[in-house]
């Protein structure tokens, strides 16, 4: 195992005394191209074109010696650090870090970035990146080959964000272009970038916050709120037990994309954008999509608001991750099964009705519930019954894909 193990972060400003030193004592040092380029590499130390970051820290735990890994920016942060230290390596390093580039591209732009989601886009996690950028005002995407800007333009189809794309900072090469988010896709863009996301109606925190990313105790209190939240009388589909339940079922997070299928007043799209997910609210009625985005405006959560009729109109829809189905009756619950969402959800009045909706889920080989769910609204002036509803609340769960 190497002597000592020393990570440097650059930022394209001169080499610290600390990295200076580290690195005209290695033996073996590990980096990009353009890190072992760098005329304090000591010409006889053994070099490693960094690539792999697991295949690295394997030749590094058999060297004897003293080794230094190359890496820009800060290395602690979404960068080389965590993969040295897993334990199958048993490396333990010392950190001289940099400006990351995350910090630098919101300097280079001028923006505070206190209140910013931070994700990464590998092709493997481009969607849920994605998802981020819909459901989030502020969202820096640290990028990959294959998963760049002209990628997370296309699948931004239908939500409008600007682009800051900041290419090779550091280097003599850097470059700072703004674009919206449709127009990304008609450009070749340089690795390594970083594309800060922007764009929505929430309001930044008075004063500054308190938490970096998205405030989790921003809005009202609660998973779901009475029907006077969002503007009076609803209808049996949105009452706050079954919201409640429904919301408790799909259990939305940050990376998903939800699809909220007859969404009405958008009380239930409002509540799991609160929670984190991109939210599609698909309705008929353009008077519920405009209520709907009155709510999202009112509460400060985006949404993407789909006015026509389920489930012609679903066809082009970005794939779902967990479905709220509110309307349309078994032939759009079975055109979302066809989609393979990880969760759906949906309700009946009848025992019947039930039967069929969970016989087709089944079918399409889903793990289906299904649960009476009756809710008495008591007025406790008197302690009389003011309200009861009674539905069958069914959830299905993709057992494939059911983490």
């Amino acid at each position: 195992m190497a002597d000592r193990v020393t990570v440097i972060g650059w930022d394209g400003s001169p080499l610290t005394a600390a990295a200076r030193s580290a690195l005209g004592a290695a033996t073996l040092v590990a980096g990009a191209a353009h890190h072992l380029a760098l005329t304090e590499v000591p010409p006889a130390a053994e070099r490693i074109r960094l690539g792999s970051v697991a295949l690295a820290a394997r030749r590094i735990a058999g060297h004897r010696g003293t080794a230094v890994v190359l890496a820009d920016g800060d290395p602690a942060f979404f960068g080389v650090v965590r993969t040295l230290r897993a334990p199958e390596f048993g490396l333990e390093v010392e950190v001289v870090p940099a400006v990351s580039s995350v910090a630098a591209a919101f300097a280079r732009a001028g923006m505070p970035w206190d209140d910013a989601q931070v994700v990464v886009a590998h092709p493997r996690t481009l969607r849920r990146a994605v998802n981020a950028c819909r459901a989030h005002t502020k969202v820096a995407v640290l990028t990959s080959p294959g998963a760049g800007p002209a990628e997370l333009g296309l699948l931004l189809e239908g939500v409008h964000r600007t682009f800051v794309i900041c290419e090779e900072l550091g280097t003599e090469r850097e470059q700072v272009t703004v674009v919206t988010s449709d127009k990304a896709a008609d450009h070749t863009w340089r690795d390594p970038n970083v594309v800060i996301v922007v764009g929505g109606t929430a309001a930044a925190p008075e004063g500054g916050g308190w938490i970096a990313g998205r405030d989790p105790s921003a809005g009202p209190r609660g998973w779901t709120l009475p029907a006077e939240s969002y503007g009076g009388l609803m209808g049996e589909s949105e009452l706050e037990p079954l919201r409640a339940a429904q919301l408790a079922r799909l259990g939305p997070r940050v990376g998903d994309l939800v699809w909220d299928i007859g969404c009405a007043s958008g009380a239930f799209a409002t509540e799991a954008a609160r929670a984190g997910a991109a939210v599609i609210a698909v309705d008929r009625d353009p008077q519920a999509c405009s209520r709907t985005e009155a709510n999202a405006r009112a509460f400060g959560v985006q949404l993407q608001i789909v006015h026509g009729n389920a489930p012609h109109i679903l066809e082009n829809l970005p794939e779902p991750d967990v479905v709220r189905v509110g309307g349309g009756g078994a032939a759009v619950v079975s055109a979302v099964a066809d989609r393979r969402p990880q969760r759906i959800v949906t309700h009946a009045a009848t025992r019947d009705d039930a039967e069929l909706l969970g016989r087709d889920l089944t079918e399409h080989g889903y793990d289906v519930e299904c649960a009476l769910l009756q809710s008495v609204e008591l007025d406790t002036r008197a302690w009389t019954e003011r309200e009861r509803s009674v539905v069958f609340l069914l959830s299905a769960v993709l057992p494939d894909r059911a983490g």
